[in-house]
């Protein structure tokens, strides 16, 4: 239906002459990282088909065969390369595309890796649950009617009182953070690197950062403390019933109190241990500890973590 309303095209029965590949945000990927491909096509005429997806054209990526080494590409054009650098670390993504009804064309690009992006790695403590809110207090009963008669008068009947609100209930407190362990080691070389670990709850997390644009922020913060529950209104008292006299109002019920917020989990111990010659690059580690004690920094050598 796409082709036949000109929004597609299908590649074997249109002639082309040639193909070229290429990632449109810049020529590297970074671990973690995704990033489009965009596929060219010029045909004879010099009229040129794009890709769909980042490219915004008609040729359909089931039309061609994309094989990736390194990194991942998916059926709607992006690739893709695995979080932990020590993957692809030394290799180099090599992207290879070609088209089944055209098996003349094929298009090759490296793409090159980098690692100057900001990472962020969290193990603050969760937030607490919000406090429920209370429930609304029932309007009383309107009094019955009576009698204005001057011949025979009779009283309305009183309303009756609105019942209370109940109180709202407390927030939970929020989680605290675990004691969390940072490993900052240094890659010599003409561009030289910072090999990272974070270790906390049994967990460890790998990063490759260039100190030329490259950081990480650290966070171990105490979670936040629930809400507290809103107090429900209370109820209207009933209006008095007609008569002579009238009845008199019921009175309102009392509304609710409020609960207490919950109280701030503990921030995490943030301990950095850093090789000496990583030492002029602890600027580009961001670290955040609310409500727990303050980062310790300790010097010593350090190999190489992979």
């Amino acid at each position: 239906m796409q082709v036949k309303l000109g929004w597609k095209v299908y590649l074997d029965k249109t002639p082309v002459k040639s193909m070229d590949a290429t990632l449109p945000r810049g020529p590297g990927i970074a671990p973690g990282e995704k990033s489009p491909l965009v596929v060219t096509f010029a045909e004879p005429s010099g009229k040129v088909l794009t890709t769909e997806g980042a490219g915004a054209g008609k040729v359909m990526w089931k039309q061609l065969s994309v094989t990736a080494t390194v990194a991942k590409f998916n059926a709607k054009g992006v690739l893709s390369l695995p979080r932990d650098p020590r993957i692809s670390d030394g290799k180099v993504p090599h992207v290879i595309v070609t088209v089944p009804s055209h098996p003349d064309l094929r298009a090759e690009l490296d793409v090159p890796l980098r690692y100057n992006l900001a990472y962020v790695s969290n193990f603050s403590g969760s937030s607490g649950f919000s406090g429920i809110d209370g429930a609304n207090g029932t309007d009383g009963m309107s009094g019955t009617p009576g009698s204005s008669d001057p011949n025979n008068p009779s009283p309305g009947g009183n309303g009756g009182d609105g019942s209370n609100g109940s109180d709202g209930a407390n927030g939970s407190d929020g989680g605290d953070a675990p004691p969390v362990q940072i490993r900052l080691a240094f890659r010599a070389g003409t561009h030289p690197l910072l090999q990272v670990s974070v270790s906390a709850r049994a967990k460890q997390k790998f990063y490759l950062i260039d100190p030329q644009g490259g950081s990480l922020t650290v966070k171990a913060d105490g979670g936040d403390g629930g809400s507290a529950g809103k107090g429900g209104h209370g109820g209207r008292g009933g209006t008095g019933g007609s008569g002579s006299p009238d009845g008199l109002s019921g009175r309102d019920g009392l509304n609710g109190h409020d609960g207490s917020s919950g109280s701030q989990g503990r921030g995490g111990l943030i301990t950095v241990i850093y090789d000496p010659q990583a030492k002029p690059y602890l600027g580009i580690i961001h670290l955040s500890s609310q409500n727990g004690p303050k980062p310790v920094f300790k010097e010593e050598s350090l190999a190489a973590l992979w």
